[in-house]
């Protein structure tokens, strides 16, 4: 009986612990409101499970929902321009490539691309995420959590199409004469200087400084990392809840519509002056 009795609690606090991890788990809506089909590419974290896919097509118009368990990190992103190259049998994309030859990631995006940043369940039981321009930039994308019971839950993103406004040192090309801009490259992926990659010499926050190149992308987007310091007003926090990542969203900026609470001092999302660059 006492046997019985032992494997029955084991067995109740088993599914206690799954239940639990259940609810405290995340779901992300990854939205496709470009014009052409992106590819999604997802990079768990070192000591986080790999949410499943780890790249998948996704058609203009179209979503999907992922889950992803307490406590996960890692970064999602779009590949733009793919193509399965019909001699090799290899899957390619012209921008955010992942390199593994197939639809489905096993690293991360090659620079340069838009990445939605993400630490579940951190200190005091906060998510912390951002979306970065520190790798460049490939398509806008807005971060949207819904449901969050503390912290400033606030959308972030990066609103503006910047390819066509990019810096001829930092602008990607392609298509017919190599003419249309499809990405922004970063000026430390550009140059390689340490000035710009914050590292050797400039690898504090008091020794790297923003630079005209990021500053670029900051004024389009304030609310996006520019670069690697950029953190005060780059990082947001909530409690629980879940997330809406939406590719290529419209440029909107009312905080009703977006649900932003209200907070001193917050930053709009788009700077209305760059609003409609390289459209």
């Amino acid at each position: 009986m006492d046997r019985r009795r032992s494997l029955a609690a084991a067995i109740f606090a088993l599914l206690a612990v799954l239940l639990a991890t259940e609810a405290e788990s995340a779901s992300f809506k990854i939205v496709n409101h470009c014009r052409r089909t992106i590819w999604p590419g997802i990079l768990s974290g070192a000591n986080s499970a790999p949410l499943t896919p780890t790249g998948f097509p996704l058609r203009s118009g179209q979503s999907r929902t992922l889950t992803a368990p307490a406590g996960w990190s890692g970064r999602l992103w779009a590949r733009t321009l793919c193509s399965l190259n019909s001699t090799t049998g290899r899957f390619a994309c012209v921008t955010g490539d992942c390199g593994s030859g197939k639809v489905e990631c096993v690293g991360g995006a090659e620079p340069p691309a838009t990445l939605a940043e993400f630490t579940l369940n951190g200190a005091d039981g906060l998510d912390f995420y951002d979306v970065s321009l520190v790798d460049g930039y490939n398509l806008p994308v807005l971060v949207v959590p819904k449901g969050g019971t503390r912290g400033g839950c606030s959308p972030t993103g990066c609103l503006v199409d910047l390819n066509g406004a990019c810096p001829r040192a930092l602008k990607v090309v392609a298509g017919r004469g190599g003419r249309r801009g499809v990405a922004c490259k970063s000026a430390c992926e550009a140059f390689g200087d340490p000035m710009y990659c914050c590292s050797e010499a400039y690898a504090t926050p008091d020794t790297c400084q923003p630079s005209a190149y990021s500053l670029f992308f900051k004024r389009a987007c304030p609310r996006a990392y520019s670069y690697a310091y950029d953190d005060k007003t780059s990082t947001f926090t909530c409690a629980s809840p879940d997330y809406d990542i939406i590719f290529c969203p419209a440029p909107y900026t009312s905080q009703k519509l977006l649900g932003i609470r209200k907070q001193p001092g917050v930053l709009p999302l788009v700077n209305k002056s760059m609003m409609y660059l390289g459209r």
